[in-house]
């Protein structure tokens, strides 16, 4: 699967997010930035990337993913 693929079925699930995806084999690594995180806890914004991503961590397509997600204002903060 390539990274561009990734950050499409990302960016079609997750309401007017900004996706960086990088790969390292079977290894992606994600940075979600959304307005859709507003209010929600770190497992809960993962839990919303992972659901993204089930089909293809589940038939082995994606072996692991890193991630971090952002609301607008955090990413805003971390850079």
């Amino acid at each position: 699967m390539q990274p561009e693929q990734i950050q499409a079925l990302l960016q079609a699930q997750i309401a007017d997010s900004q996706v960086q995806v990088s790969i390292d084999g079977s290894h992606v690594n994600v940075v979600v930035v959304s307005p859709a995180f507003e209010g929600l806890t770190p497992v809960k914004k993962q839990q919303l990337v992972y659901a993204v991503l089930s089909e293809q961590i589940a038939s082995g397509v994606i072996h692991a993913v890193h991630m971090k997600t952002y609301t607008p204002a955090q990413w805003a903060a971390a850079q």
